[in-house]
């Protein structure tokens, strides 16, 4: 199955969230073809949660773009230190960020993996 461009995914996700009233913005535009999509989620109360793209076996399953949770409300610049980390492993990602305190983002997590513990850097 075909995956849907990064770009056009993004623009999706954008026009979705504004739509329902919350800021969402590109923070930092990737390859339009296949650019690995983060997605950064303020909470508002000075914590940050942020997604990341899940091994490709799990979506391979579903040809969906599937996420699994790297930080969960951690400090922002925890957050800033693992972007900085992976620009420097592929510069060509992508980062949304979304104000949302309730943590309504939307995205299709995978399973969590037994032993990892939300809000530790994988």
């Amino acid at each position: 199955m075909t995956r849907l461009r990064a770009d056009i995914w993004v623009s999706a996700f954008l026009r979705r969230h504004n739509q329902l009233g919350r800021i969402c913005v590109v923070s930092r535009r990737g390859d339009p073809q296949a650019g690995a999509i983060w997605i950064e989620v303020d909470h508002l109360d000075g914590t940050v949660s942020l997604f990341g793209p899940a091994p490709m076996m799990s979506a391979e399953l579903s040809g969906e773009r599937i996420f699994r949770t790297q930080f969960a409300r951690q400090s922002a610049s925890q957050v800033q230190a693992r972007m900085v980390s992976e620009e420097g492993f592929d510069p060509d990602f992508w980062l949304v960020t979304l104000e949302e305190p309730a943590g309504e983002h939307g995205l299709e997590l995978a399973p969590e993996t037994t032993g990892q513990k939300p809000g530790k850097s994988f």
